[in-house]
């Protein structure tokens, strides 16, 4: 995967695996691997932990009161994992930045991936633009990349039973 200016498919990478977290090590190269992105050798259960923890502490960002709350929280994530930005063409599909020191870890290689696609999701889109989802039984998290950026539900599905509830609410009593 290839970082882009908008951040968007590391932070929808993001939320795919926080809504449904990963159960083992394989499961979790292939959903990557799924979302295009190159995972280099084995992914060993400490990628796993690693991971876990990674979006254990972006949901949090996800979940913050207000924009500073949220800015802190991403912040601290920056801090523990990101490094200067790097060329590379590690896979022989083109140079592009990486925001992570060499030889790490996968887990450590997708917890920069998460914190440094989410910052530049919310720099470069809004910092509203990420939340869960509007209807209250759901908890579903998604990044909102829509042009208005006023996305409130999680999918069309969700749309579509608030404003069913909406209607049987204005026409009863």
């Amino acid at each position: 995967m290839h970082l882009n200016p908008y951040g968007a498919d590391a932070v929808n990478l993001a939320a795919d695996l926080a809504n449904r977290r990963p159960s083992s090590p394989g499961e979790l190269a292939d959903r990557c691997r799924a979302a295009g992105l190159a995972v280099p050798g084995p992914v060993t259960p400490e990628d796993l932990d690693r991971a876990q923890r990674a979006l254990t502490a972006w949901e949090k960002v996800v979940d913050a009161a207000d924009e500073p709350e949220r800015a802190a929280l991403l912040n601290g994530m920056l801090e523990e994992i990101a490094a200067f930005p790097r060329l590379t063409d590690h896979a022989g599909d083109g140079w592009h930045l990486h925001y992570r020191d060499e030889g790490r870890p996968f887990g450590d290689q997708l917890c920069s991936l998460i914190a440094v696609g989410t910052a530049l999701h919310l720099a470069g889109r809004g910092m509203h633009r990420l939340r869960r989802c509007a209807v209250s039984e759901c908890a579903t998290v998604f990044a909102d990349t829509s042009r208005t950026g006023r996305q409130r539900y999680c999918s069309p599905r969700c749309a579509n039973r608030d404003a069913v509830r909406r209607h049987r609410a204005r026409h009863t009593g």
